[in-house]
């Protein structure tokens, strides 16, 4: 059954946490990271990606980079830009996109759950990738950032939340991409209590974005198990730092793809095999939107296509070969395209929903790309299923917006 556990966040000041709290390390790169910072110095960023303070000849992977985030992260703590909790809490992280929010549970997971496969997993992690978030818990003794799960939703926990979200919010602002986000503290014992109690009745939560942050934080908490022979497993090190949305309040939005040719068909030659695997209908100038499952669009020459998927191109029995992204990886990037590999291949991108549509279309356009597809976005149950058979997805399947703004509470391993 599924761990939660109470600690003492440490947390910015309530009149900075707008200033302070900022998008995930891995959805900006590090030039829009040096513009950001230009006018807020107060950005979280300066720990997150402490390479934007380095000279470009320091690699990303170099030690130089974790011990400047350290700095970094130390100073603003000395500059009285956070506090900590002086007892264990839980609290509560919603956040606002289209008038639509989500309210989530923040507390600690357990290396061991992630350790024996009571948090579940949809994504293959790369090494380097863990190994470098691993150097920044190394170096500095804190977890950054949160990671985003999901679990089966519980009455009585939303109920809770419901409860807790009445009050005042101890942060409440709109992010500088149009995105609200809210933060309550839960520090009543009798709440806390029945939330721990009410997740250890849940069979398993599951990774929903972040697995190379969670793998991160466990592996950090198996190795320090390790270099301590006579740990209790009450160490906070044992733990890590989660927000846990219910399943019944996310939405998952499409992860597109743009690739750059044709592999060497005529127009005619790539139509010809097209309709092999889809009945193609030729939509014309005007945007088109995948609007089930099993439908997908392309936009090619400065027409959008329908492209409904044939019956033989998928088995909506096995959870993965039922998945729109297998359909068109197997049957369209592979077979026509000729791209066996996407996590590889130079000749693909993806592309994120919430860029819209339109983004695919100015990148062909724009002669980058040669042709580019929409998909129908994959649902929550089908991620949950995935992962229950311990079946990976395909990569760039799911994309969840809003991300979770890092800085609004850090873990520390030291208490």
């Amino acid at each position: 059954m599924a761990v939660l556990k109470a600690f003492r966040g440490v947390r910015p000041v309530k009149d900075k946490a707008s200033l302070i709290a900022e998008v995930p390390y891995d959805v900006i790169n590090k030039q829009e990271s040096r513009d950001k910072v230009k006018s807020n110095p107060y950005s979280f960023l300066h720990v997150t990606k402490p390479e934007i303070d380095l000279p470009d000849t320091v690699g990303q992977y170099d030690p130089e980079v974790y011990l400047k985030g350290k700095g970094n992260w130390e100073k603003m703590v000395q500059d009285g830009m956070f506090f900590q909790d002086e007892k264990p809490c839980l609290y509560v992280y919603a956040q606002t996109m289209d008038g639509r929010t989500q309210y989530g549970i923040v507390g600690c997971a357990s290396v061991d759950d992630y350790m024996n496969n009571v948090i579940k997993k949809h994504e293959k992690t790369l090494p380097a990738k863990e190994e470098e978030r691993m150097n920044h818990i190394r170096v500095s003794g804190v977890q950054y950032e949160p990671v985003f799960f999901t679990y089966r939703h519980v009455e009585e926990i939303d109920a809770i939340v419901s409860g807790v979200i009445k009050n005042e919010p101890e942060y409440n602002f709109v992010a500088d991409d149009g995105f609200g986000h809210h933060f309550w503290v839960i520090n009543e014992q009798e709440k806390i209590d029945r939330l721990i109690e009410l997740f250890d009745k849940i069979p398993n939560t599951y990774v929903a974005d972040g697995h190379h942050r969670t793998a991160a934080a466990a592996l950090v908490g198996s190795e320090k198990r390790k270099n301590n022979p006579n740990y209790t497993g009450k160490e906070e090190f044992n733990y890590f730092l989660v927000v846990h949305f219910p399943d019944n309040q996310l939405y998952i939005i499409d992860y597109n793809r743009v690739v750059t040719d044709l592999n060497g068909l005529t127009d005619e030659a790539f139509f010809s095999k097209l309709n092999e695997v889809f009945e193609v209908e030729k939509i014309g100038a005007e945007i088109y939107k995948p609007a089930k499952v099993h439908e997908f669009s392309m936009y090619y020459a400065g027409n959008w296509y329908k492209l409904t998927a044939r019956k033989h191109t998928y088995d909506d029995n096995d959870p993965i070969g039922c998945l729109d992204v297998s359909v068109l990886s197997d049957h369209c990037l592979d077979k026509i395209l000729g791209i066996g590999d996407l996590r590889k291949s130079k000749r693909i991108d993806f592309v994120g929903g919430i860029r819209g549509l339109g983004e695919l279309k100015r990148r062909v356009d724009s002669g980058e790309m040669a042709v580019a597809f929409a998909m129908y976005p994959v649902a929550m149950e089908q991620l949950m299923t995935i992962a229950d058979t311990d079946n990976i997805m395909p990569p760039k399947t799911t994309w969840f917006e809003p991300k979770l703004r890092s800085g609004l509470v850090i873990h520390s391993l030291a208490e």
